[in-house]
């Protein structure tokens, strides 16, 4: 038995650098929804006063993650690829 051991770094190089990228557009995403609120103000109050340029942001970076994951969906299950 033969393990081709590059193809197995190249996958498991580009899977880290993507599921850490996800992560990170995702975290900027939610740095995106924060105003700068006062401590004691509500998550909801806190999105409310975002900015519209801020939330059109944090919204790419959410879809940016919602189509990697049905990418990853889409990958994994046989039958969406008949």
């Amino acid at each position: 038995m033969h393990i081709d051991w590059t193809a197995l770094f190249k996958v498991a190089g580009v899977s880290f650098v993507f599921g850490v990228g996800i992560v990170c557009v995702f975290s900027v995403g939610l740095l995106a929804l924060d105003s700068g609120a006062p401590e004691g103000a509500s998550d909801v109050a806190a999105v409310r006063a975002a900015s519209p340029a801020r939330k059109l942001a944090a919204g790419s970076c959410f879809l940016i993650c919602a189509a990697a994951v049905l990418y990853g969906l889409w990958l994994i299950i046989p039958q969406f690829h008949k």
